[in-house]
C-alpha cells in the first residue's frame, strides 16, 4: 500500500519506518526542511536506539517531502501524527491537526477511496471533528466527497527509548472505524505486524513470546478513549506508588519490598511501580490534563487524575525539600543532576523532573551543573536555565556538595561510586529513581537518600527486579 504520514515527529517517524519495513511505500512529510533533509540521508532528527538502522535499511521504500502535493494524491491511507501539545487550561492545542486536515483535504485524489488514520492523540470525538474540515476543503477543491474518503482512528503507544521494538512488536493494535471500507483497509494495512510474518531487522529481534499481536477493533470515540485510559492509568500508578513512598518514610518501611510485594500479585503487575520523581515527557503530563478538561466539559470532575498530577507533580519539590534536609542551606552550594531527559534512551526533554528541579535550586541561589549522555545539546538549545553542563559524571561531583540522579541511564547505575565520592566536596546522593544499589553506594563513601527506602540496607537488598 501507498502511506502518507503527516508529522515526522517520534510518532511520525517511527510509525513511517516501521510500516516501509513490513512492505509498504511510505511518503512522510513535515514541514521542517531540516528534518526532511535529515531523514531523506537516513537520519532520525531525534535520539532513538535502532530507528536510524531501521530507516537506512529500509530507505527505498520511503521518500520524504515538505509538499502535500506530491504526497497525499498518491496515497491509499494517509496518517495524521502532528504534534498536540497542552494549552494553559489543559485542553489539546489542536491547530496543527486542523492544518494537516485542512491540506489532507485539499490534495486527496478525488478519483479513489482514501483512508485517513488520526495517529495523534486528539480528543474523544476529534474523528468527526477531522472528517468536517478534510470534508469542507475537499468540496473546495473537488466539489462533494461523495464518500471519497474515510476517517478512524489508531492510538499510538510507544514507549521513547524502546519505540522501535515497540512499532515492530506492540502488546496490541487498537482501530476505531465506523465505515466497512475503512475496517477493511486497516486489516490489510496491519496484517503482517498481527501475523508476525515479516523478517525482524537484527538489531531489534523479535521476542520470543510474540508470535501474534492482538487486533481490538472498535468505533472511532472509543479508540480515541482508549489511548487516554492507558495512559492515565499508567500515570495513576506512578502517583501511587510515590503516595505510598511517602507513607514508606514515616514507618520506616522500605518502598522497593513494598513495590514487590504488590506487584506480584498478577491483578497488579510490577510495571511502574518505581518511586521517584515522578513522570513527565510529552504524553503523561498532555494526556491526563486533557482528559480532565474533557470531563469539565462534560460537567464531570475526575478527582482520581487530578490526584494522581497533584502527587506527581510535588515529587520534584522533594528533591529539593531531600536536600535542604541534607546541607540546611542551599544558597551558595554547588547541586549536580544527573541526567536531563525525561527517561532513558531519549533526549526528549518534554515536562522533564530535571527542568523543574534545576529551576527550583537556581531560584533558591544554587549553582546547578549537569550531565547527561545525549541531551545536552538539546537542553542548550530548549532551556533557558543558567545550568553549567559538564562532559562526564565526575565533571560534576569535582567539587560538588550533593547529587541528583534524576534519569536512570545505565551510565549512572554502573557507576564506581567509590571515585565519585572521593572528588565531592560534601559526598550527598538523592536517588531520584531509586535506582541504584544504596548499600554499595553508602559502603563508597556516599550519604545516600532514596524515595521511600530507609537509611539502613539489609543484606538481601534487590534493585532493578521490578525493571
Amino acid at each position: 500500500m501507498d502511506v502518507a504520514i503527516v508529522g515526522m515527529g517520534y510518532v511520525g517517524v517511527t510509525t513511517a519506518a516501521t510500516l516501509a519495513h513490513i512492505g509498504h511505500r511510505v511518503y512522510g512529510l513535515d514541514i521542517d526542511v531540516g528534518r526532511i533533509e535529515l531523514l531523506s540521508r537516513g537520519k532520525a532528527p531525534f535520539y532513538e536506539p535502532h530507528l536510524d538502522e531501521l530507516l537506512a535499511r529500509n530507505l527505498e521504500r520511503m521518500h520524504f517531502t515538505t509538499d502535500y502535493g506530491e504526497a497525499i494524491p498518491r496515497a491509499d491511507v494517509v496518517f495524521i501524527a502532528v504534534g498536540t501539545p497542552s494549552l494553559p487550561d489543559g485542553r489539546p492545542d489542536l491547530r496543527y491537526v486542523e492544518e494537516a486536515a485542512r491540506e489532507i483535504g485539499r490534495h486527496l485524489n478525488a478519483e479513489r477511496f482514501t483512508l485517513v488514520i488520526n495517529k495523534s492523540t486528539v480528543p474523544i470525538g476529534s474523528g468527526n471533528w477531522v472528517e468536517a474540515h478534510i470534508r469542507r476543503s475537499f468540496s473546495e477543491t473537488h466539489g462533494e466527497a461523495n464518500g471519497r474518503f474515510a476517517v478512524a482512528s489508531n492510538p499510538e503507544f510507544l514507549r521513547e527509548g524502546s519505540a522501535v521494538s515497540d512499532s515492530l512488536y506492540p502488546d496490541r493494535i487498537v482501530v476505531g472505524a465506523d465505515d466497512p471500507r475503512a475496517r477493511e483497509i486497516l486489516r490489510k494495512l496491519y496484517a503482517p505486524l498481527v501475523a508476525q510474518d515479516f523478517s525482524p531487522p537484527e538489531s531489534v529481534p523479535r521476542p520470543e513470546h510474540v508470535q501474534t499481536v492482538p487486533y481490538v477493533e472498535t468505533d472511532t470515540a472509543t479508540a480515541e478513549l482508549v489511548k487516554y485510559a492507558a495512559n492515565a492509568f499508567l500515570a495513576l500508578k506512578i502517583s501511587f506508588i510515590n503516595e505510598i513512598a511517602a507513607l514508606a518514610e514515616k514507618v520506616g518501611a522500605d518502598i522497593r519490598d513494598v513495590a514487590r510485594g504488590i506487584g506480584l500479585d498478577r491483578r497488579i503487575g510490577t510495571s511502574f511501580l518505581q518511586a521517584g520523581v515522578g513522570w513527565g515527557g510529552s504524553c503523561f503530563p498532555k494526556d491526563t490534563a486533557a482528559i480532565l478538561a474533557t470531563g469539565e466539559e462534560y460537567g464531570l470532575k475526575m478527582p482520581i487524575v487530578a490526584a494522581a498530577r497533584e502527587v506527581n507533580f510535588a515529587q520534584r519539590k522533594k528533591v529539593v525539600e531531600k536536600l535542604l534536609g541534607e546541607l540546611k542551606i542551599i544558597k551558595g552550594k554547588t547541586i549536580g543532576l544527573l541526567g536531563l531527559s525525561f527517561k532513558p534512551n531519549t533526549d526528549d526533554l518534554r515536562d522533564a523532573p530535571a527542568y523543574d528541579i534545576a529551576r527550583e535550586l537556581l531560584e533558591k541561589g544554587a549553582f546547578v551543573r549537569a550531565y547527561d549522555p545525549v541531551a545536552i545539546p538539546r537542553a542548550q538549545r530548549e532551556w533557558n536555565l543558567d545550568i553549567e553542563y559538564r562532559k562526564s559524571v565526575l565533571d560534576v561531583a569535582r567539587g560538588a556538595d550533593a547529587l541528583v540522579l534524576v534519569t536512570e541511564w545505565k551510565e549512572f547505575t554502573e557507576l564506581d561510586w567509590t571515585e565519585v565520592a572521593r572528588v565531592m566536596r560534601t559526598p550527598v546522593l538523592i536517588d531520584g529513581r531509586n535506582a541504584l544499589p544504596g548499600k554499595v553506594v553508602q559502603e563508597a563513601g556516599l550519604r545516600y537518600i532514596g524515595f521511600g527506602v530507609p537509611a539502613h540496607f539489609p543484606a538481601y537488598e534487590r534493585v532493578a527486579e521490578l525493571r
